[in-house]
């Protein structure tokens, strides 16, 4: 897993609603091995405004078996990527991208006959409508229901594409909720929560074993979807979501009680150490690497993404969140350095560890 950027060229700008542009990005055949990507995963831009660095992650909206790279920006308020990708971008531009990344992502079987279970919402439907596509074209015994929620009609993201995929393919169910238009039906009027997660389950899933479930979208919704199918019992390795942002601020996390530790951190990265010290009640160990110059990677820094990824070699760690890291992981000694704080006097972190 390379960590590096490259200026890619955009080779497309398409726009899918008032405000959502999806943009392809042309690969040079030197970096086609370092860009290949899972269905579900996503790419951190990087770009300078006002004089300031910024990094963003947006996930893949193309499916691997159709060749291009592309991903689907949405503008929100005040956000600075987001405002000039949709607004100023242009074919022909360079973007500085870093290859592909994410653990929200689903490898096809093509012999698996499997209940795939997908929830979306919003901009939630980039990485997911990568996912269904695969499935789709790559898995054809299985079954796809999909569920997305969106404001209207007009504010619904690849409302075509997917309205095409429903018809052409008999194993994928659509079903559109909408919070400010009537649909005609009370089920799908509104947003998807506790309650229609039951109405979903009962309608549209009765008697189904569900093999997978994938939610991607607001925080308040993917909880609710992960609560529902925990309630009934389900393992929670068959439960997956991925979170573009939290409301839970990191500085309001508690701080573990206890002795205060002062220890002595090694970050490996690029086969480089950088060390220093650290208080196990000061900054995270990412903010303390790019004290020291260290060129660790991050995108969010809010415990969201998976970009500052890396493995303890060496002493123990605790970390305030993580909204993206697997059980798994976790148990093999990986951490999102951007909340993770050192709890032993000598602490070793590579980045170089995949």
């Amino acid at each position: 897993m390379s960590t590096s950027f490259h200026a890619l060229t955009v080779k497309k700008i398409n726009k899918e609603t008032a405000d959502t542009v999806t943009i392809t990005l042309e690969v040079p055949p030197i970096l086609t091995g370092e860009f290949q990507y899972i269905a579900g995963q996503y790419l951190t831009f990087k770009k300078t405004v006002n004089g300031e660095e910024i990094r963003r992650s947006y996930s893949i909206c193309s499916a691997p078996y159709e060749k291009e790279l592309s991903v689907a920006v949405k503008a929100i308020e005040n956000g600075l990527f987001s405002q000039f990708a949709v607004n100023e971008l242009k074919v022909g531009d360079t973007l500085d991208t870093m290859p592909p990344m994410g653990n929200f992502k689903i490898t096809p079987d093509a012999n698996a006959q499997k209940n795939h279970i997908f929830y979306a919402a919003g901009s939630g439907i980039t990485p997911v409508i990568s996912m269904v596509k695969t499935i789709l074209k790559e898995e054809p015994k299985s079954k796809v229901h999909m569920f997305y929620g969106n404001k209207s009609a007009a504010d619904t993201i690849f409302l075509e594409e997917l309205d095409a995929l429903d018809a052409a393919n008999d194993n994928f169910e659509l079903v559109h909720f909408l919070s400010r238009e009537d649909t005609g039906n009370p089920i799908t009027n509104g947003r998807i929560d506790q309650s229609t997660c039951a109405s979903i389950f009962n309608t549209y899933l009765h008697g189904a074993d569900v093999d997978a479930v994938y939610a991607c979208g607001p925080e308040q919704m993917i909880m609710c979807v992960k609560d529902f199918y925990t309630n009934k019992g389900m393992d929670k390795s068959k439960i997956h979501f991925e979170l573009f942002k939290t409301s839970v601020p990191t500085e309001n996390i508690a701080v573990e009680s206890g002795e205060v530790i002062s220890s002595n951190v090694t970050v490996v990265i690029d086969d480089e150490e950088y060390q220093f010290d650290l208080n196990s009640n000061g900054k995270n160990i990412l903010q303390a690497a790019q004290d020291q110059d260290a060129d660790v990677p991050f995108s969010c820094k809010g415990g969201v993404c998976c970009t500052c990824r890396a493995k303890v070699m060496e002493g123990t760690v605790r970390m305030d969140l993580n909204f993206a890291l697997e059980e798994d992981e976790v148990a093999d000694g990986f951490i999102l350095t951007c909340q993770a704080h050192p709890t032993s006097e000598k602490v070793v972190i590579s980045f170089d560890e995949y």
